[in-house]
């Protein structure tokens, strides 16, 4: 893989992984509000476009391993972006079930 494709892959990976953090950051603010139906879809949505960013990383793993990409600061950075989006989707899950438990006691 060339410099281009790597940096339109980086870009690709940064771009899913804000989307699926920017959907669980909407979970969450749809738990505050109480409407946990509405949080439960943004979740599901989150971890899809989640989904998404796992495959294209796997797909630079793979061409890493081939020997066919170099690692430059815009890898990094979308690998970056990945991690803290998976960490954002496991702690606003647990957020979430904090407010239905805390809704459920007060219902």
């Amino acid at each position: 893989m060339d410099d281009q494709g790597t940096e339109m892959v980086s870009f690709q990976l940064v771009a899913a992984a804000g989307e699926a953090r920017s959907l669980a950051f909407e979970a969450l603010e749809k738990a505050k509000a109480g409407d946990f139906d509405a949080a439960a879809k943004l979740m599901k949505q989150s971890k899809d476009v989640g989904i998404k960013a796992h495959h294209i990383q796997t797909q630079l793993l793979s061409t890493e391993a081939a020997g066919e990409l170099s690692v430059d600061v815009l890898l990094v950075h979308a690998q970056d972006h990945l991690m803290c989006s998976m960490l954002a989707q496991e702690l606003v899950q647990e957020l979430i079930c904090l407010y239905e438990r805390t809704a459920a006691k007060n219902a």
